[in-house]
């Protein structure tokens, strides 16, 4: 009998609350056909779905200050040699992932390339004006082990990785052994695909996702919870504004079991 298919997310820290789990969990039940397993790798397990595995978070041996560090440098933990003794195939989701399509695609696309992800690069453009899309750790799928040189070389020297790759992303780029890019318009980016242009924004809606998005990526700011219960006030940061809730956003949340504090 073939092994079930893992879904990972980590969680550590105070931003994100055990709700973003529970969102995505069962977001993920909705999505993906046959029986998975759900593993949120944490620090803190409080208030967590059942079906939801808690694990404790791996720490790699990653110092402490890099995990409230700007480049999400506790993610490189994944690739630790033993992950809690799973392996096989797994998709990763960050938290703030919004999923709006089969899930199946990202476990089916390329299974013999060790690691395949969305494809970002400046701006995230799309076809012939990106031809050369970077690596992006939102949302990969990966086979569980098989990747230690990049944890390793990272804590060879984890101040001179952290000033030259600046981001923990462009980090696994230059050392996981090799990978591929998901199709375009199965990851899609709120802030630069769906926002409105400067301005606009602050009176026109973001634009909902097409129907071969699979998911939408929130990376930075905003965070989809401010994009449900705002009722009147301003979300984003200069020169990006919006204005009150965005209903894709909301109707989204809600079917999967977020609770209106109003």
């Amino acid at each position: 009998m073939a092994e079930d298919r893992i879904v990972l997310c980590m969680k550590w820290g105070q931003r994100y609350p055990s709700a973003y789990v529970n969102i995505l969990f069962r977001a993920v039940q909705d999505n993906l056909s046959g029986a998975f397993r759900f593993i949120c790798l944490t620090d803190d397990p409080t208030g967590l779905a059942p079906g939801i595995e808690a694990m404790d978070l791996p720490r790699g041996g990653i110092p402490e200050s890099y995990w409230k560090d700007r480049g999400i440098w506790g993610k490189l933990a994944l690739f630790q040699e033993d992950l809690h003794g799973l392996s096989g195939r797994a998709l990763f989701l960050d938290l703030d992932m919004l999923i709006v399509g089969p899930l199946d695609r990202f476990f089916d696309f390329d299974p013999d390339k060790p690691f395949v992800s969305a494809g970002g690069g400046k701006g995230w453009r799309r076809g012939s004006s990106n031809p050369n899309p970077t690596l992006t750790t939102t949302v990969f799928a990966f086979d569980i082990g098989s990747q230690p040189q990049i944890l390793q070389a990272f804590l060879k020297d984890p101040e001179t990785a952290k000033h030259q790759y600046v981001l923990e992303q462009a980090f696994v780029e230059a050392t996981v052994t090799s990978w591929a890019a998901f199709p375009d318009p199965w990851v899609v980016s709120f802030k630069r695909h769906l926002r409105q242009p400067v301005g606009l924004d602050l009176f026109l809606q973001p634009n909902a996702p097409g129907p071969e998005a699979i998911c939408v990526s929130f990376h930075g700011n905003p965070d989809p919870s401010q994009l449900v219960s705002n009722a009147s006030g301003y979300w984003g940061e200069f020169p990006h504004y919006g204005r009150g809730p965005v209903p894709w956003v909301r109707d989204n949340w809600l079917k999967y079991g977020y609770v209106d504090p109003a």
